[in-house]
């Protein structure tokens, strides 16, 4: 039996061994959806990824037979420590062949790693802040994956699960076939509430005009999330990169923005164009020709992926979901999409999960992190 190997990475192209390796995992599953390289790559540069002024990290590639069989990442996220109280080590991009012996000797790393950081508890996967992809899938091993949520074989939990780690915190995602005509009802309620609350909401002439509701969006998301127990406020260097880095991808159609009479913002929800096709066809380039599969996807498709939602808590409970999926219906309607897949939430955040309980949403996907304390 051959020894499992454990190398952290140290050079460039170990780090683009360490980012390449699930496409060789996943080279011949057809739910499986790339990232796309070079962003996997920045996220380990200081330049590009501001969490890590305020964390450290390492990652590590597990050898077999020679050949690369598992992948893991750890870290510690010192503003999460400091303002939460929280200590412990995340681990995140876990990879493995279906090989007890190297899923072990990687979850053995993390242990390691905690240990010699004088830590007890290890919790994953998960990124560096609440904004990264977490959770592993333990159910929707048969859907297609998106941009934001994780993807992984139906072994991976199993070993974990073997290994002693136990289920740590729970996300939900729903699939919702959007109805050709929404009930008179619904049209009618949506006018009380504005009327009640004074509503209204924005339309935009172009991105340019969304810019000065940007940082209030951010607020928003603290607002609506502050009650979570792991949740931590985004920082302005985050805001900054986010900006940067995703902005230019929203199609201004897609955003849904509410606003009070005093034109201050009280609600907003992202959705976008799937984009999960688009890239499993550019192989996690955007040149040659990546470009033009995701110019495609935002011209034509029937089907959408939700990403941000925030409503403020003076709002909760009060109808606004209501009009923000009137609108979505609306832009839906318009584009030709007939499918909306959510983003996970947590299952104790029922807040958000209100949004979609009117419209017959299906729970076609489940992710958790797992934590081991020692």
């Amino acid at each position: 039996m051959s020894k499992v190997s454990i190398l952290e990475v140290k050079t460039p192209d170990d780090l683009k061994k360490f980012v390449k390796f699930p496409m060789e995992l996943y080279k011949n599953n057809p739910f499986y959806v790339p990232s796309f390289i070079n962003d996997e790559i920045n996220i380990w540069n200081a330049a590009e990824n501001p969490a890590l002024n305020y964390s450290e990290a390492k990652q590590f590639l597990a050898y077999k037979n020679d050949k690369i069989a598992g992948r893991i990442a750890v870290i510690i996220n010192h503003k999460e420590e400091k303002e939460l109280g929280i200590k412990k080590v995340r681990f995140g991009w876990i990879d493995f062949i279906d090989d007890e012996e190297v899923s072990q000797a990687l979850i053995q790393t993390a242990i390691d790693y905690a240990k010699e950081k004088n830590i007890n508890t290890i919790e994953g996967p998960m990124g560096f802040t609440n904004l990264d992809k977490a959770g592993m899938l333990i159910l929707g091993f048969d859907k297609l994956a998106t941009m934001i949520g994780i993807y992984n074989h139906d072994y991976y939990p199993k070993h974990l699960e073997k290994i002693g780690l136990t289920k740590e915190k729970e996300w939900v995602e729903f699939e919702i076939i959007f109805p050709e005509v929404l009930p008179e009802k619904i049209h009618k309620f949506n006018d009380l509430i504005s009327e009640k609350y004074k509503l209204h909401v924005l339309n935009f002439k172009n991105k340019e005009e969304i810019i000065q509701y940007v940082d209030p969006m951010f607020d928003l998301l603290d607002e609506t999330y502050k009650h979570l127990s792991t949740y931590t406020p985004i920082s302005d260097e985050q805001r900054k990169t986010y900006k940067e880095k995703y902005f230019k991808l929203i199609d201004k159609d897609f955003i849904v923005c509410i606003a009070d009479e005093n034109s201050n913002l009280v609600s907003f929800a992202i959705t976008m164009p799937s984009y999960s096709k688009a890239l499993q066809k550019s192989k996690g380039k955007l040149l040659p020709l990546g470009w033009w599969h995701f110019l495609q996807a935002g011209r034509k498709n029937d089907r959408a992926n939700f990403y941000l939602i925030g409503i403020h808590p003076d709002y909760q409970r009060r109808g606004v979901t209501s009009i923000i999926f009137k609108e979505i219906w609306k832009i839906f309607r318009k584009k030709g999409v007939k499918y909306l897949e959510t983003n996970p939430e947590l299952e104790e955040n029922k807040n958000i999960q209100l949004l979609w309980q009117d419209y017959n949403p299906v729970n076609h996907k489940r992710r958790r992190t797992y934590s081991l304390k020692f």
